[in-house]
Parts: C-alpha cells; sequence; structure tokens
C-alpha cells in the first residue's frame, strides 16, 4: 500500500519544454503633435478623429471661457460618437450642461440633465449627476432645487459629510431668504394674515432641517476624525468648527439639539459606515429610502417641534 504523497509524478522530472521564442518587438516612435494642432483645418475622413479633434476644442474653448463655441464644438462632437459609447456621450453632454449653465440657458441644461438621469446605469453615474444638478439649481438661485439633489445626494451617501454640509448650507441661505421682507414663496397667495403664518411655519421647519443637517455633519465628521491625517484632518476640524458656528446662530435649545443627535446618530454603526459602499453599484436592484421618510419623519415623531420648537411646517422644503 502506497503512502499518500510517497509517490512522485513522472512529469517532474521531464525535461522542461522550450519556451517559445520572444519577438523583439519594433521600436516606437512616439507621434509628436504641434501645440494646439486641433484647432488646423480639418482633413480627415476618419471619425474618430473628428470626434477628437472636437472633444479637444470644446475642452479648451471651455477652459478660456469661450462658452458658446465650446458649446457648439461639444454639440457637433457629440454627432461623431456612436451610440454605444456611453462613457464620451455622457461627459461630452456633461460638459454641453456647463455650457448652457454659464450662457444662462436653465432649460437646456436642465434638459440635458434630465437626458442623462434617464440613461445613467449605476450609482457612480448618478452620483455625477446629482452633482451636476444641483449646480445647475445654484447657478440660477433655484435653492429648492439644489436642496432637493443635495437630499438625494444623502440618501445615496449618508455618510458622506460634505453632502450633509452642503445640504445644510443651502437650508441656511433658503432660510435667510425667506426671512427677508422680499422673501418669496409659493405660499404666498390668499389672505395675508394666514399667508404670514404658513410662511412663519415654513421658515420654523427650515430652521430645524438646518438644525438637522449640521448635527448630522458634526457626527460624521466626527465619527471619521480618528482614521484622518493631515490636510483631511485639517479640513474636517475646520469643518467641525463651522457647524459648531452655524448651531450656535440657529440658537437650538440643549432639549432639541440632544433629541436631534439621537435620531440622527441611530444609523452611524462603524460596521455600517464600512459596509455601505454603494460607489459602482447597479441602479437595477438599489432601494433608496426617501430623504423625508429616513430622517425628518423620523425626527417629527419624537414630537420635538411640539415640545420645544415650533409648529411643524405644513409644507414639504
Amino acid at each position: 500500500m502506497e503512502i499518500f504523497g510517497s509517490t512522485f509524478d513522472d512529469s517532474v522530472f521531464e525535461e522542461s519544454r522550450a519556451k517559445p521564442t520572444v519577438v523583439a518587438l519594433s521600436s516606437y516612435n512616439a507621434k509628436f503633435c504641434e501645440a494646439e494642432w486641433f484647432w488646423e483645418s480639418i482633413d480627415t475622413e476618419d471619425i474618430l478623429e473628428k470626434q477628437k479633434i472636437f472633444k479637444f476644442r470644446a475642452d479648451m474653448a471651455y477652459r478660456r471661457k469661450n462658452f458658446q463655441e465650446a458649446l457648439n464644438a461639444y454639440t457637433t462632437c457629440l454627432s461623431y460618437v456612436p451610440d454605444g459609447n456611453l462613457a464620451i456621450r455622457r461627459d461630452i453632454m456633461e460638459g454641453m450642461a456647463r455650457c448652457c449653465c454659464h450662457l444662462g440657458k436653465r432649460v437646456e441644461a436642465l434638459e440635458i440633465t434630465e437626458t442623462l438621469k434617464n440613461e445613467a446605469s449605476n450609482t457612480c453615474h448618478l452620483t455625477g449627476l446629482l452633482h451636476l444638478t444641483a449646480n445647475v439649481h445654484e447657478r440660477f438661485g433655484d435653492l429648492r432645487g439644489q436642496v432637493t439633489c443635495l437630499q438625494q445626494l444623502c440618501s445615496l451617501h449618508p455618510y458622506h459629510q460634505w453632502h450633509w454640509m452642503k445640504l445644510a448650507d443651502s437650508y441656511l441661505h433658503l432660510l435667510q431668504s425667506l426671512s427677508t421682507p422680499s422673501g418669496s414663496s409659493p405660499l404666498q397667495q390668499g389672505d395675508d394674515s394666514q399667508t404670514e403664518e404658513q410662511l412663519k411655519e415654513e421658515r420654523d421647519g427650515v430652521w430645524l432641517k438646518a438644525c438637522m443637517c449640521f448635527v448630522r455633519a458634526r457626527l460624521v465628521l466626527r465619527a471619521l476624525k480618528g482614521q484622518q491625517s493631515s490636510f483631511v484632518l485639517q479640513n474636517s476640524e475646520r469643518a467641525l468648527q463651522k457647524a459648531d458656528e452655524a448651531l450656535r446662530c440657529l440658537e437650538p435649545k440643549d432639549t432639541t439639539l440632544q433629541l436631534v443627535s439621537e435620531v440622527m446618530s441611530e444609523d452611524l454603526i462603524p460596521e455600517r459606515m464600512r459596509e455601505d459602499n454603494q460607489d459602482g453599484e447597479s441602479l437595477a436592484g438599489l432601494s433608496l429610502k426617501d430623504f423625508e421618510d429616513r430622517w425628518w419623519n423620523r425626527l417629527v415623531q419624537t414630537g420635538v417641534l411640539k415640545k420645544d420648537g415650533p409648529k411643524l411646517p405644513s409644507v414639504k422644503t
């Protein structure tokens, strides 16, 4: 009886097979191009080459702030992009949307972002698109539209401190706009006394949401500080100071601040924070809780507005 492992495979003692002869590659000579060669007249029928030329022209024009020229070049470039090349198509359309933004073409910019939204296939695409759409709204002073995009970003990346800081800042600006005599609101219709009461309720709701977001940002920043160093840590410390100063200006009561902190820290579990990485995840099976359902309604259920704050606003902000 053979002992397991006591015998050898004959192939061990066979001569090694001759390795295939490596054929030396011919020398490679890099292509030298004149500076800004893509501005020269086009003398090629190659579709890919035309695509490159107009893409370079558009990017250079955008860098020089010639936004109409850049938009024209991006539009021409898009006509040469095959339908299946989604990455290049998305890059060009984002450039077109930014050009429209600078040119004051709000409707066109939002139409492009809507097209990109329908074509998004994973969370990376959606994240970039939400950033772009938020920038469009910010460019044209649409704070409510910007807030909606930032809420979606916070729902998509609930442990991203900078999304929460940006959302908190947007709520703060919205609160300031509602607090000025000329502050506009879609509620300003009908009876003046009723409108004033509704506007006050809306301001109260925006105030609490600003507090909520600054508290959340502060909690996430503190949770991540132990993993940071160098300039990243310095940025976090500056953001913490900014959040603290904002909360001092907003002046929530201690009981309100405690309740908000409890609600906004419920899902800040280290294990969950490490596992919740959705970069590149397909949107097909992605299920996100609505911002209002996940945080705001949970906060309202604590009764914080009845105990320590103003009345609950009758509109969503």
